[in-house]
């Protein structure tokens, strides 16, 4: 029904004629079927024939009608939101992450709902609360960014875990539900770049040990160097926590203890650009004096000064394909996923031939 709303506006009465939204009665009026007939070519579910099913889709355009998050809620029996889960909200490598998960459900008409790392407990107590929060508020399914987790936590998720997808880590009891980039091949592109530039002398800014992620590119930019005859006791070598700061504590060390080196390899660019910033304040030059490269070729690697050589991580196409996939999971959406996702190098103005 319609009402008539009066506003008083540059000095005349203009009245607006305000029409309610339509609703699922409305089409299925319209058309000349039940609710539930009308409900069902809503949804997707159940069984119509061709004819009813576009005399509802006649009616639904007529009306205009576009159902409320509620609605399809209640047409699908799921509650249209997907979960996220984060170690941390901070710093630059999280936020595309979340914009590209963000992105890829509203274009299907779906939210996000984020939970992150905090409160008491170590990090994997954290990781589980955070999983029965974002499964208790309702969500259909989940993504997860965490090494934190034990096989036994995934068991202990019941039916539950067919509906996770994790993010750069891998478990073996739900193989097809990881999604994980060539760390490896990342560590292994780092140790070539510097060598190929002629440097022999080496300093590693190292993530956190438990991080399984930062030790296989160490490892992997280690070996690299061992085979040409680059000894790990003559790397000057410093575990941090992936943070801006860190690296700057980690540069402040590196130049107090004298340890000779032309070239720094850090294993995030949040690490490297702390460093880069100590640098500056000493007037210690990159790259004249001293080669940087950082890992994962952050929107931070490209706006440095000066511009960071990275290993290129495709996260946004990790992040994209794990999204489809946990459609398909969740509401049977018919996505083609890609599983491989190619390490590169970005080469910008931090490093040099000697």
């Amino acid at each position: 029904m319609r009402r008539l709303n009066s506003r008083l506006k540059c000095g005349r009465i203009v009245t607006y004629i305000n029409e309610p939204m339509a609703t699922i009665k409305d089409v299925a009026h319209l058309a000349g079927v039940g609710v539930g007939t009308a409900s069902r070519v809503v949804s997707g579910r159940g069984s119509v024939s061709l004819k009813t099913a576009e005399s509802v889709k006649k009616a639904i355009a007529d009306l205009d009608f576009k159902p409320s998050h509620v609605a399809r809620s209640l047409l699908s029996g799921n509650s249209q939101m997907i979960g996220v889960y984060i170690p941390l909200l901070k710093g630059t490598f999280y936020t595309p992450i979340l914009a590209a998960i963000d992105t890829e459900l509203r274009q299907t008409g779906r939210h996000m709902v984020v939970a992150f790392g905090s409160g008491a407990g170590n990090m994997r107590e954290q990781t589980i609360d955070g999983i029965n929060f974002l499964f208790q508020k309702g969500c259909d399914g989940l993504i997860i960014m965490s090494n934190a987790l034990m096989e036994k936590d995934l068991t202990a998720l019941g039916e539950k875990r067919k509906k996770i997808i994790i993010l750069n880590h891998f478990y073996k009891s739900i193989a097809d539900q990881c999604f994980v980039a060539d760390h490896k091949a990342g560590g292994r592109l780092a140790a070539e770049a510097l060598l190929s530039k002629g440097h022999r002398q080496f300093a590693v800014f190292a993530g956190p040990a438990y991080a399984l992620d930062n030790l296989e590119r160490i490892d992997s930019f280690l070996s690299v160097l061992k085979k040409h005859k680059v000894k790990k006791t003559e790397i000057f070598m410093r575990e941090s926590d992936f943070s801006p700061e860190g690296g700057y504590a980690c540069a402040k060390q590196l130049i107090e203890s004298k340890h000779p080196f032309t070239a720094l390899f850090c294993a995030n660019d949040e690490m490297a650009v702390g460093a880069l910033s100590y640098f500056q304040s000493i007037r210690l030059m990159v790259p004249s004096q001293v080669s940087v490269i950082g890992y994962d070729d952050t929107q931070s690697a490209e706006f440095s000064a000066p511009h960071l050589t990275s290993v290129h991580i495709p996260w946004h196409a990790i992040t994209l394909n794990s999204v489809r996939y946990l459609l398909k999971l969740c509401y049977g959406e018919n996505y083609l996923v890609e599983r491989n996702f190619p390490t590169s190098l970005t080469w910008r103005a931090s490093v040099m031939s000697l």
